[in-house]
């Protein structure tokens, strides 16, 4: 009877442990948000940890690219067809402001204190800088045609900006308003990826199946990263989203019309594995814990969650008509 007892009070203490962690679990998912722009809808869609929608935040037209507020009690999203950087409030769900921008903004980074947006104006040729406090354009620097990419150094001295026609990336000193050197990387470059310690910055090659890695001490390409995958002609291999793990170890590649994410191991510019995605696989995103990856694929409507740790598609699901860009925060 004793022994009886004792498997029972076992048994109970399992349970309790098991609903404990399920607990533990459900409050971790539901303390980080993934939003997915999607181009189509003009909306930002809002996803718990696990992939499960939320709810559906309305924007200005054709949302594509989002970054947190340095608060992080806002996002900013830079919209394609209504020329402007909405605002949406994370506490309320809703867009309550407007930037206006200039035609066809792509892609922009936002300064160290967060004051300033620098965005690529695709129809205009331009990197454009913006007081998100008074809404004014404070200055305008040519590029070479069709700027997409944008990353401003953690100092905020300089920003990188692709050329998708070009083939370069720019360096723009930003206290003197203008490119002082052009760095040759491959054809069509459009993302770009820092390591953590701000020594090395990726960028995207779309039709060169291949990421190029600048050494920001010389300002030259060290390294380039092919991509192949068995089977597949090279020019449907496609890169364009560019994330590292927040050690810097391992970079996320997504291949485009290659419907991949690749895997790279950063020190020895390796490809791991690549990861089937979805149609398109375009828009990365980590989450904090770089245990899942979120990819956002532009021809199939939808989101792949990846397992990281195994290499493996975790599930896929819905997120609006062409989603662009991901964003996980808490």
């Amino acid at each position: 009877m004793h022994s009886l007892q004792a498997s029972h009070a076992t048994a109970n203490r399992l349970r309790a442990l098991t609903a404990a962690l399920v607990l533990a679990f459900a409050g971790g998912a539901q303390a980080q948000s993934v939003y997915v722009s999607s181009e189509k809808d003009n909306k930002v869609m809002v996803f718990d940890a696990a992939g499960k929608l939320q709810s559906k935040i309305d924007v200005c037209k054709r949302p594509r690219h989002m970054m947190f507020s340095a608060d992080q009690t806002k996002i900013y999203v830079c919209c394609g067809d209504s020329n402007q950087l909405g605002v949406v409030d994370r506490a309320s769900g809703k867009m309550v402001d407007t930037v206006p921008l200039a035609d066809s903004p792509e892609i922009f980074d936002l300064s160290p204190d967060g004051k300033v947006a620098y965005v690529s104006i695709e129809d205009d040729s331009v990197l454009a800088a913006y007081d998100l406090a008074t809404k004014k354009p404070l200055f305008q620097v040519k590029t070479g045609g069709e700027p997409e990419g944008v990353l401003v150094t953690r100092d905020g001295k300089w920003a990188y900006v692709t050329s998708e026609e070009a083939n370069v990336v720019h360096v723009v000193d930003l206290s003197k308003k203008k490119i002082v050197k052009d760095i040759k990387v491959g054809n069509r470059p459009r993302r770009f990826a820092a390591s953590p310690d701000g020594s090395e910055i990726w960028v995207s090659n779309e039709l060169s199946a291949n990421v190029s890695v600048i050494d920001v001490k010389t300002q030259t390409v060290k390294g380039t990263v092919p991509f192949e995958i068995k089977g597949m002609r090279a020019n449907d291999i496609t890169p364009v989203g560019v994330v590292m793990t927040r050690d810097g170890k391992t970079a996320w590649v997504s291949l485009g019309r290659a419907n991949h994410v690749a895997e790279v191991d950063v020190a020895t510019r390796k490809v791991r594995r690549t990861v089937l995605a979805g149609k398109r696989a375009w828009g990365l995103a980590l989450s904090k814990d770089d245990k899942t990856l979120y990819v956002a694929n532009g021809l199939s409507d939808d989101m792949t969650l990846v397992d990281t740790q195994e290499g493996k598609a975790i599930r896929t699901v819905a997120s609006g008509r062409v989603p662009h860009t991901p964003l996980v925060g808490p």
